[in-house]
């Protein structure tokens, strides 16, 4: 009897030993350091910034007109959607033109020249009729085709300020094209006027950055760009009058820049109505230079 409580208990004993054993080994295994696992970064989430470079972000302060009142100090990228209403600038570069005053009901019609001059006639009589000054933007080529329409719009006392001269992709061009863009454009109106394209250009396609805003300034020029493109451009895909006129009512605020084109039928055929549509509801139509 005593024999066979000696065998039970070694071998409970041994039991235990054993799973103390394996408890052990257990807790050792588990203390040891963790391989990580690879990061698949194909896979991994990108970081969508507010700007078409990935790889800079664009501070977001923006004061009471919507315009980023921050400096970046590295360049942003093409700008390929006209709709994109700010680019920001390096320090010391005029902060881009986007709205007039906000303060006020006044707004203001800008009409590039770049192509045709379809509506050319009906945007100046309207004008005069109304009594409106109003702001061109041309293109060098377009002032070497049309040197009497552009004596014309500048004796009758309108604005008229850079388009570049032949209209190209501002972010695919060398700095020195850039300036000669400018310079060349600037050089055709003095001679047809003895005036001066300064101080502002717009970047034809809306196309610009950082950089070229820095170019243009040390040429002595600020981006004005727009708040509302009426689309009259768009004419030849289906934009209709009544569309134009329809979006632009839609977006009439205080401070709002227009853009809209010579080189089209649209303008000219909805330019009054417009008009008559803005005064009726107590609001100025004013010059750029006029509504800053």
């Amino acid at each position: 009897m005593q024999k066979s409580k000696n065998k039970t208990t070694k071998k409970t004993a041994f039991i235990l030993t054993v799973i103390a054993s394996v408890v052990g080994v257990f807790v050792i295994v588990n203390r040891l350091p963790q391989k990580s696992e690879p990061t698949n970064v194909i896979n991994a989430p990108q970081t969508d910034l507010t700007t078409t470079n990935k790889n800079i972000k664009l501070p977001t302060d923006t004061n009471d007109d919507g315009i980023n009142t921050n400096i970046i100090t590295e360049p942003v990228t093409e700008v390929t959607n006209a709709a994109t209403n700010t680019v920001a600038t390096f320090t010391g570069t005029p902060p881009e033109i986007t709205k007039g005053d906000t303060t006020k009901k006044q707004v203001v019609f800008t009409f590039d020249a770049g192509s045709g001059t379809q509506s050319a006639q009906q945007i100046l009589d309207t004008l005069k009729k109304y009594h409106l000054t109003a702001t061109f933007f041309m293109t060098g080529k377009w002032m070497e085709k049309n040197e009497e329409l552009v004596k014309k719009v500048s004796d009758a006392g309108y604005e008229i300020h850079n388009h570049t001269y032949s209209h190209p992709h501002l972010t695919q061009i060398t700095d020195q094209e850039i300036i000669d863009e400018l310079k060349k454009t600037e050089e055709i109106f003095k001679n047809l006027t003895g005036k001066s394209t300064k101080p502002y250009f717009r970047a034809p396609y809306g196309e610009r950055n950082a950089h070229v805003l820095e170019i243009a300034a040390q040429q002595g020029y600020q981006s004005a760009y727009w708040t509302v493109d009426a689309l009259d451009w768009q004419e030849n895909e289906g934009m209709t009058a009544e569309r134009v006129t329809a979006r632009i009512m839609s977006k009439l605020a205080p401070g709002v820049i227009y853009l809209m084109h010579v080189g089209d039928t649209l303008t000219g055929q909805i330019l009054e109505n417009v008009i008559k549509q803005i005064k009726n509801k107590k609001y100025d139509i004013v010059p750029l230079s006029q509504s800053l």
